[in-house]
């Protein structure tokens, strides 16, 4: 997203240089306003399930492990937060004929410039943009749950099994297996929207958190293994039982002096998981140690909403706080103010940070000044590149000195934004969940990271 402002004079092309209009610095004039550039997305579409969502995921499925071509289709799990605790749902949900198209970074010539902007409207037109009614198509199961959902995990190793954080202070595991199959082999024709309500109960109730919370994360290496963390800095480990139920410790781990905001599992080690509090701490514990954190780290100077520890390499975690800043941590020496990278950029708290499935450097990051940013950490400024860039465009266009080079893109366009994640088996394809529904996107210089 960007806004374009005509200012005095031209540049070499003979057209005016083009300002890049940045979020939360520059304000916009009486009648003007931000303009969408389509160009920017091999694909970018909408949709909504009626209530608003703090927290979604994706579901693993096996239409195959990297898939790259056009049209797409994805299973997801979402959490809604109704008007009325009755009227929650857990939704299960499959989206078919996700559309877009390919275009090249860089175009060599004029021609290609042309020939690649109408192709592109053809298939906006032809295969559905967001406001295509013949474009993508929305197929739901809904199962009722008492109270809102503030988080919702699906297990990795077992797709159909789910697990929800509710608003009542009560963690449940369910399987979903019935309705995901039901949804695989529904009609792909039929949109069928939100009608489809399915009571069940769930495999796992826990009730014994002192308070609500939002921390949840399933292990990735320990099928079934799970923890999650309340507002009364209490974390629960779960054990998967031989009968297929959960064996919950009822003494919490306990080390942080506020609420638990976050958790995540190490990506290799069996018995290692990360927290993050409202105390402005990480913590890195051990579940064979009872007795306290193995390490705990001031992390930030506000509340750390979120942390995300990079499943392709180990060694780094993201974390992002109430102040609109995140930062990069090398946890072979972890400690305060050892972040190797850190970026004040957002101008809101950070709501939700996620490294990508397929690029070890690229991280996803939202936050509650309505902005989706995606990062590259191995890029650095070049001079040379951005000039022969400016040889292939038209308009010359000033970027701010001080915008990181490591910002790869902006997506705006959605209210409050809580949540985003990368699709495990799509590269590059991102969802984002706000106040006013979901987007699905993929920017265009994504294909070039993957192609890379």
């Amino acid at each position: 997203m960007q806004g374009n402002k005509t200012e005095t004079g031209t540049s070499n092309s003979g057209h005016p240089p083009a300002k890049v209009w940045q979020p939360g610095v520059d304000g916009l004039d009486e009648n003007e306003q931000l303009q969408f550039d389509p160009s920017v997305y091999d694909c970018l579409h909408a949709f909504n399930l009626g209530w608003p969502c703090l927290s979604f995921d994706f579901i693993r499925d096996e239409l195959g492990l990297v898939r790259n071509e056009f049209p797409h289709t994805l299973f997801c799990v979402a959490g809604t937060q109704a008007a009325n605790a009755s009227d929650n749902s857990v939704v299960l949900a499959r989206l078919l004929n996700i559309t877009g198209t390919k275009r090249k970074l860089i175009p060599t010539n004029d021609e290609d410039v042309e020939s690649d902007s109408s192709s592109s409207d053809e298939d906006d037109d032809e295969t559905g943009s967001v406001a295509n009614l013949k474009g993508p198509v929305l197929q739901g199961r809904l199962v009722p749950h008492q109270g809102g959902i503030n988080r919702v995990r699906a297990m990795q190793q077992q797709s159909h099994i789910i697990a929800t954080w509710g608003d009542n202070g009560y963690v449940q595991v369910w399987d979903m297996g019935v309705h995901l199959q039901a949804l695989s082999t529904a009609d792909p024709s039929v949109n069928n929207g939100l009608n489809s309500v399915h009571r069940q109960a769930p495999l796992h109730i826990f009730t014994g958190h002192k308070d609500e919370g939002f921390a949840l994360d399933w292990s990735a290496v320990v099928p079934g293994r799970l923890v999650s963390g309340d507002c009364k800095c209490a974390i629960h480990l779960w054990e998967p039982t031989a009968d297929g139920k959960w064996s919950v410790e009822s003494k919490p781990f306990l080390g942080h002096k506020s609420s638990v905001e976050d958790l995540q599992w190490s990506p290799t080690e069996q018995g290692v998981f990360a927290s993050c509090s409202v105390d402005t701490t990480i913590g890195i514990w051990d579940v064979r140690r009872r007795d306290g954190m193995v390490l705990s780290v001031k992390a930030h100077d506000s509340d750390v909403n979120v942390i995300s520890w990079n499943r392709l390499a180990s060694c780094m975690l993201a974390s992002g706080s109430d102040d609109g800043t995140f930062r990069i941590w090398d946890l072979r020496s972890f400690k305060e103010d050892s972040f190797v990278a850190h970026f004040k950029y957002h101008k809101q708290p950070i709501t939700s940070i996620e490294w990508s499935s397929h690029e070890a450097s690229t991280i996803g990051v939202t936050s509650a000044d309505n902005q989706l940013t995606i990062w590259d950490l191995s890029l650095e400024r070049d001079a040379e590149e951005e000039a022969e860039f400016q040889t292939h465009i038209k308009q010359k266009v000033e970027a701010p000195e001080d915008l990181p080079p490591q910002l790869l893109f902006v997506h705006q366009g959605q209210n409050d934004m809580k949540e985003l994640h990368w699709h495990a088996q799509i590269p590059g394809l991102l969802m984002s969940t706000a106040a006013d529904g979901f987007n699905v996107l993929k920017p265009t210089n994504m294909e070039n990271l993957h192609s890379s």
